[in-house]
């Protein structure tokens, strides 16, 4: 299969629009697909449900050498299980399926998040002004680490709750946001590292079952345990990606301040639910679909063709990215009645569609690779939003825009709150 004709390189397109680039060009292109070359290489992009299923088909498109290096270096880590395919994937995937979709694991890390964040909102009504990002991220870091087995310095969790941010935040650009992620993750993995040799050789105890035992006991598809430095990444994939739910609480509470009544609504269910509700009922997961599938996130996820493919009658040559354009689904007017505007009854009105709402991606999360943690994302953000919907404060003038440009976005304050009343 022979290559399109040459094409200039859009990477540095892509990081001056942000979310915007891909969307845009889909608007412009002649055919099923999105062509365009990025980092010197040809690349597809593809959206709606077959896409998914046709990305996530490891006959089509595997994940290893698609991942660039400054993402390896900022967000997952090198040797991460998002860089594996086949068995090693599977093998090393299934020891986050047994931490991470467990109902007694998924609950058990709710009530730690739910009691951090009591404990926190108890003190920011002492506080002259609190950004609810940076307090939620302190907050999520605070339960993630106690519920995974990693002892927090009697400081308190501040510092790697920056770290963890910065690795999320710093992936997408080439600016200090980067370097900043590529210094926090070596600090952390280095932490890590000796923690997890220290289990290994009996000078430092942690729960059994939680996070860094079973990560540190855990054996590949060769038989052997992950190096010191490789279990730290793992168990990095497991504290970063919770941690990053921060983003999504103070989309939460732009949509409140947005949209009054979806407060009322989250406040009513809870009153009329009783002590069951304070962690969330139907409206609650709604709202939360709909806050992941609404606000921006990742923009896209992609692998490398392992063979010249066809996609409706379009070809894709072997070693293309093949991209799926997340933030363009999650908006796309063929699958969603009025992308732009915030609505929750959509998805009271039928039920979720695992390849249809793609914020963290698309297909099985047993067998591909979309995110384990999914799950555990959708309880923490439930129980929060319920909480930050019966929290009293007030929003003082500042800038709540969210730049498209910026990659992964947020409002621009990080959503400030003044006059915190629990």
């Amino acid at each position: 299969m022979s290559l399109p004709r040459p094409m200039v390189d859009s990477t540095l397109s892509l990081f001056t629009r942000g979310y915007a680039w891909l969307p845009d060009r889909a608007r412009r292109a002649i055919g099923p697909l999105v062509r365009a070359r990025l980092l010197g290489r040809h690349a597809v992009a593809l959206r709606g449900p077959d896409a998914v299923r046709f990305l996530y088909d490891e006959r089509h498109v595997r994940r290893h050498g698609a991942l660039p290096e400054p993402v390896k270096s900022t967000l997952f880590g090198h040797g991460a299980v998002h860089t594996l395919d086949g068995e090693a994937h599977r093998v090393r995937k299934a020891m986050f399926l047994s931490l991470l979709t467990s109902r007694d694991g998924i609950d058990a890390l709710v009530d730690r998040t739910v009691e951090a964040w009591d404990t926190a909102a108890a003190r920011w009504a002492g506080s002259e002004r609190v950004v609810l990002f940076d307090a939620a991220a302190e907050v999520l870091t605070e339960a993630v680490c106690r519920w995974a087995g990693v002892p927090l310095p009697n400081s308190g969790p501040g510092p790697l709750a920056r770290d963890l941010v910065a690795m999320v935040d710093g992936f997408a650009t080439l600016g200090p946001r980067h370097w900043r992620a590529r210094l926090a993750r070596r600090r952390r993995e280095d932490r890590l590292a000796r923690l997890v040799e220290e289990v290994r050789d009996g000078s430092a105890t942690v729960p059994e079952g939680s996070v860094v035992e079973v990560v540190a006991r855990h054996r590949d598809a060769d038989g052997e345990p992950l190096d010191s430095r490789t279990a730290a990444v793992e168990i990095l994939n497991v504290l970063r990606p919770t941690v990053a739910v921060c983003w999504f609480v103070a989309f939460a509470a732009h949509a409140l301040h947005r949209w009054p009544q979806q407060r009322d609504r989250l406040v009513e269910e809870a009153r009329e639910g009783g002590a069951g509700r304070e962690q969330g009922g139907a409206y609650a997961e709604a709202f939360v679909h709909e806050v992941r599938r609404f606000y921006p996130f990742a923009p896209f996820i992609g692998g490398r063709a392992v063979r010249d493919l066809s996609w409706r009658d379009s070809p894709i040559p072997a070693g293309s990215l093949v991209l799926l354009d997340i933030h363009g689904q999650n908006h796309d007017p063929k699958l969603w009645k009025d992308p732009y505007s915030f609505d929750p009854r959509r998805f009271l009105d039928r039920p979720v569609e695992r390849d249809e709402l793609v914020p963290q991606g698309g297909g099985d999360p047993a067998a591909g690779h979309r995110c384990p943690g999914e799950d555990v994302t959708v309880a923490l953000l439930t129980a929060l939003s319920v909480r930050l919907a019966r929290l009293a404060y007030e929003v003082p003038a500042q800038d709540l825009r969210i730049p498209l440009r910026r990659v992964p976005t947020r409002p621009r304050s990080g959503f400030v709150v003044t006059n915190v009343r629990p």
